[in-house]
């Protein structure tokens, strides 16, 4: 059976951060890392090339293949700022709803730029998310050794 492609790496945070060419979205990203590791309590782990993740669990499907993967974190991509909170989940439709400009994929929320939407509502949703995930998965700190 294939590796996952995405695992955890020993990239700089800051390094990766500061090599993302659109001004707006490093600066964002930088938001993004603060909120994050202030509202999970872990600390920032790139995975694969580009995912800033916090926390990790694992997982098992019935065919067998296995993995670990990141409990939330985002991606300052080219083309938009893409964070892994269950987007599409039905625990996040009110923030949906109250959010702002913003798209929404199976498990990614799309957004443009930071000042698209509301802060406080877009803490809630990632806090939400990341209690939920570590509540019901055999989660892991990244700050264990």
């Amino acid at each position: 059976m294939a590796e996952n492609k995405t695992r955890p790496t020993k990239v700089s945070v800051t390094e990766y951060i500061e090599s993302v060419e659109n001004e707006t979205r490093r600066k964002d990203a930088y938001v993004l890392l603060e909120l994050m590791k202030k509202l999970t309590g872990e600390q920032p782990v790139i995975w694969g090339d580009s995912i800033i993740g916090f926390g990790n669990y694992h997982y098992k499907y019935d065919s067998g293949r296995e993995g670990d993967m990141i409990l939330t974190g985002f991606s300052p991509r080219k083309s938009n700022l893409s964070l892994y909170v269950g987007a599409s989940a039905e625990r996040n439709v009110s923030y949906l709803k109250k959010l702002g400009k913003h798209k929404i994929g199976k498990t990614c929320l799309y957004i443009n730029k930071l000042s698209d939407v509301d802060m406080i509502v877009l803490a809630e949703l990632i806090k939400t998310n990341y209690e939920f995930v570590k509540k019901n998965t055999t989660a892991n700190s990244n700050t264990r050794k």
